[in-house]
């Protein structure tokens, strides 16, 4: 299977071969998924337990590769929300293991957070496609903050984001990857966005002028 014939076969095509004993189509599988859902792993763990993203990632992948006798693909999930719940499970049994979660829960002062046309700091912030250097250090230091910020959300919450605004599921896809109802992720979802936008605005204020041109 050459390099160019693998970009014509959906996810499910390549899953199909791994399972038919091709392990080529599981190097390909690896390959398009690979940096996405290590991005995934390590947001949802958080820097507290980032040590673990490595033991979650592999164990994922092992899961994939245990299930290749049973697998099937299914109209109402896709290959890429299947990994995703595997990867999600995985996380947050770590998360409930080590007691972030509850935590992480009781770490935010729900009274602090505002609606979204409250949040004045974030609207002033540069387009993030500012060319000058004061403004691209400013999305430096804003996606460090984000990080920050995601650390303290709910762990569902941060997964809904994340797999919404990351990863490009839709809420339909979301719901069977945290197993919630569909107005449950649009709330958590929307929550989410609440709370980065209020704990970005509060900790994280421009520095430098929208105009200073005399």
């Amino acid at each position: 299977m050459s390099k160019l014939a693998s970009d014509v076969f959906a996810d499910e095509d390549l899953m199909r071969k791994f399972c038919a004993g091709e392990a080529h189509a599981f190097q390909l599988l690896y390959a398009r998924h690979e940096k996405p859902l290590y991005r995934f792993v390590r947001r949802m763990l958080g820097s507290g337990l980032v040590a673990q993203a490595d033991d979650v990632f592999q164990d994922t992948w092992m899961k994939l590769v245990d299930a290749r006798d049973s697998w099937q693909a299914r109209e109402d999930a896709s290959f890429k929300t299947w990994l995703y719940t595997l990867a999600h499970h995985r996380a947050v049994d770590v998360l409930r293991k080590s007691g972030r979660e509850i935590s992480a829960e009781q770490s935010w002062q729900e009274n602090a957070w505002l609606d979204d046309d409250e949040q004045e700091p974030w609207q002033l912030w540069p387009a993030s496609s500012a060319e000058q250097p004061e403004q691209q250090a400013f999305w430096r230091r804003a996606g460090q903050q984000l990080l920050h910020c995601l650390d303290g959300l709910p762990a569902l919450q941060r997964a809904a984001f994340l797999l919404h605004h990351d990863d490009g599921l839709s809420l339909e896809e979301i719901t069977q990857v945290i197993n919630a109802e569909f107005e449950t992720v649009k709330s958590r979802l929307r929550y989410a966005l609440t709370k980065l936008r209020a704990c970005m605005g509060a900790h994280f204020q421009p520095t430098f002028e929208a105009d200073s041109t005399p």
